[in-house]
């Protein structure tokens, strides 16, 4: 089984946001609980539910990652750019994506 996070966008400020270890959304894919077996998975996607239906995050989804070097790496573009920010100008505070980790 490949390793999963969960992603959603913060229904707040639509900012992209990964679920930790304890139960909180954060800003950093980093800082994300990875899934490394079906149980895990599963208890991922509940929480995503909740989550959504709480009116927390919108547009959840489970993703699949591998970490290389100690650093967690979406497999999907899509997921990498939503790692690093935007790609445009889009809030305050936040930067734009890097290019080399999009590419990777």
């Amino acid at each position: 089984m490949a390793e999963k996070v969960l992603t959603a966008n913060r229904l707040s400020d639509g900012i992209a946001v990964w679920l930790d270890a304890s139960g909180q959304w954060t800003e950093k894919l980093q800082d994300a609980f990875v899934a490394r077996h079906a149980e895990a998975e599963s208890a991922l996607e509940n929480t995503g539910k909740q989550a959504l239906a709480d009116n927390l995050v919108v547009d959840v989804n489970i993703i699949d990652v591998e970490e290389r070097n100690g650093t967690l790496w979406p497999l999907r573009l899509r997921e990498r750019i939503r790692a690093e920010g935007p790609t445009m100008a889009y809030a305050d505070g936040h930067g734009f994506a890097d290019p080399d980790f999009i590419a990777a």
